[in-house]
């Protein structure tokens, strides 16, 4: 009999949890089993780690009963992931090497037939768990996978392509096929993509002023107009006016990509723009599947999410992004597992305002009934749009000023005014205008008289809601953030005001 212990690391979330990887050989009637709450896929193990070894040339003790135990044993495991310790146990239980090299070692990685080692999802969830707890170990990941948690700064990572490139890391010393595996080094980073002019858009001077609001106070925005008034090409220029992601806010972003393996190493430090198509089921939108894994809110995590159509949207998609657009964070909840994923992420949303479009436009007539129109708009909710701070109109843009060359700031320029706006929040609270609470909004959003007066009066007049009230409180700040302001004037409350407009949703 023989026991040899591994370590790994299973995905729960965006935790990692460690796992220990027991396996223990005994004399019996041959046998391989799994224990330890594990699915599917990681039982299809037994097939590749046996068909691994003896490809690699490596013993396969087909005389023993084997038992591989995954410990914690309540702890839900899935995917290839623990092939490559699980192959490591057996070698070590079995004498072909030493157990005690695997102690300073934590490993991941599925194996082919041919005892490759191929990459899996959640790398730099792995890589950011291992440096959270402080652990001593390092970590041993097939090639691309190494490149992606050696994103993580201070940590041992190591890159292997084939299992012996592993097996002969762990030999003696002086071993003759000892070869050292070497630290992984990062993915290499592209160049930042070219931006999107905001000059490209042609008029649409108010919707490019509301544009710059919420890029600055980090506001939701929804764009109201006919088709074809440059509502998507706004939107596609918005993430170019952002500023680069600090390096917590990229390591957050990519391991949010890293689970679902849509992180690409060279696009790190990029913020994410992710525009789901208007069929996408709430499940999508928010995350959800057993095990649970994040929806688009969360892929948007520090980036932009962008809803076109948004009345085609399903009604409980939408209503599935309320407490997300609040807390920043969604709690996927299913009977066996329950997962948190953030979501702080920025939203732009794009809508017609009659089926046919053209309501209000001062170019084509619209000739939708009135009940009609008031019934496409009732598929966006109150509590919602209640939710969304900036409601503005993108209208129809004459022949002329399409024709005319084109005007306004470029991308640059404002991105610099975004930034500068950003700093002042940051320095003066911590936290950009669009996060602040009640005792924030009370400290930091105060108004002389006049300024108050206005704002009860068309708080009054517009039948706000309380959140609605705070909403162009917060607004109202980052305008006069833009403006250098120390304190919120009338003119600051008024432009506010102006970014609430309100749907026929009652």
């Amino acid at each position: 009999m023989s026991l040899a212990v591994t370590h790994s690391r299973a995905l729960d979330g965006l935790a990692a949890p460690e796992v220990t990887v027991e396996v223990h050989l005994a004399n019996g009637l041959p046998s391989f089993t799994l224990v330890g709450l594990a699915d599917t896929e990681v039982k299809e193990a037994r097939e590749r780690v046996r068909a691994a070894l003896l490809n690699s040339g490596l013993d396969f003790p087909f005389n023993k009963r084997i038992t591989v135990n995954l410990a914690p044993a309540d702890l839900p495991k899935e995917s290839g992931r623990f092939d490559l310790p699980i192959a490591l146990g057996i070698l070590a239980a079995s004498g072909q090497i030493d157990p005690a090299a695997l102690a300073g070692f934590e490993f991941a990685g599925e194996l082919s037939l041919a005892g490759d080692l191929r990459p899996v999802r959640g790398a730099l969830a792995m890589g950011l768990a291992l440096r959270r707890h402080g652990s001593a170990r390092a970590l041993v990941l097939p090639r691309a996978s190494a490149e992606e948690a050696a994103l993580v700064q201070g940590l041992d990572i190591r890159g292997a392509g084939h299992l012996l490139d592993v097996v002969r890391s762990l030999l003696p010393a002086d071993a003759p096929l000892r070869e050292s595996l070497p630290p992984a080094q990062p993915a290499a980073i592209a160049a930042p993509p070219v931006v999107r002019d905001l000059r490209e858009v042609k008029g649409q001077t108010s919707a490019k002023r509301a544009l710059e609001v919420a890029a600055a106070g980090g506001h939701s925005l929804l764009m109201v107009g006919p088709p074809g008034t440059g509502k998507s090409m706004l939107a596609q220029r918005f993430a170019g006016l952002l500023p680069p992601l600090s390096e917590t806010q990229a390591l957050e972003s990519a391991a949010v990509l890293s689970v679902c393996g849509a992180f690409v190493p060279q696009r790190w430090g990029q913020r994410v723009l992710r525009t789901p198509h208007h069929s996408a089921s709430s499940a999508a939108l928010v995350g959800g599947g057993s095990p649970p894994r994040p929806g688009e809110i969360s892929l948007a995590h520090e980036g932009v999410l962008f809803l076109d159509e948004l009345p085609e949207f399903p009604r409980s998609a939408l209503e599935a992004l309320r407490e997300p657009l609040e807390s920043g964070r969604i709690t996927i909840s299913r009977a066996a597992r329950q997962a948190d994923f953030p979501a702080r992420f920025q939203l732009l949303a794009a809508m017609n305002p009659c089926p046919c479009g053209h309501h209000g436009s001062a170019l084509r007539t619209c000739h939708c009934p009135p009940d009609t129109i008031e019934r496409y708009q009732r598929r966006i909710s109150g509590p919602l749009l209640d939710r969304i701070d900036l409601q503005v109109e993108v209208p129809a843009v004459a022949a002329e000023t399409l024709a005319a060359a084109p005007d306004g700031d470029s991308s640059a320029v404002v991105a610099a005014r975004v930034e500068a706006a950003q700093q002042r929040q940051l320095a003066r609270q911590g936290c950009l205008n669009a996060a602040l609470d009640g005792d924030g909004i009370d400290r930091h959003c105060a108004l002389d008289a006049a300024a108050s007066k206005f704002l009860q009066a068309a708080a009054a007049r517009l039948g706000w809601s309380a959140r609605s009230f705070h909403r162009v409180l917060r607004i109202a700040r980052t305008v006069a953030d833009m403006a250098g302001a120390d304190g919120v004037q009338v003119a600051h409350i008024a432009e506010a005001v102006q970014y609430r407009r309100v749907l026929n949703t009652n």
